[in-house]
């Protein structure tokens, strides 16, 4: 198996970044219903135990914190590398800029999203958080 970049905008799951980014609810109807969602954070201390999901309607759950606790005012895209894997999996390099609600400071993250899609729909979800900077 060997990566090749892919353009985002050609994946589920950078359609439903670019939809997340935007705050576009309809982002929903590019994730499957029985959707095995978590965030994990890489040697940090946060609670990222209700950070998952196994349904849609679990998902949206997430989501909806999400934006109340740890993206009250959005987020901005700094960049996003996207690299197929094969078989529907993706790896995406996701870079952003936020004010961090739970700390109250505007930071900025790099992520590392692997994701797997079957017919247009995000089946699959695991996203490390490896920084959270103070900017």
């Amino acid at each position: 198996m060997q990566m090749r970049p892919v353009k985002s905008e050609e994946t589920a799951i950078g359609q439903v970044l670019a939809k997340f980014i935007a705050g576009d609810p309809s982002l929903f109807e590019l994730i499957s219903e029985d959707v095995d969602f978590r965030i994990d954070h890489y040697r940090d201390e946060a609670d990222t135990s209700w950070q998952q999901a196994t349904s849609r309607e679990g998902l949206a759950e997430v989501i909806g914190r999400l934006g109340q606790d740890v993206f009250p005012k959005g987020t901005e895209a700094l960049g996003i590398d996207s690299f197929a894997l094969g078989d529907g999996w993706h790896l995406i390099r996701f870079n952003q800029k936020f004010f961090y609600g739970e700390r109250q400071r505007d930071v900025t993250s790099l992520t590392y999203i692997v994701s797997h899609e079957t017919d247009g729909l995000l089946d699959f979800f695991r996203e490390t958080v490896t920084t959270i900077v103070e900017v």
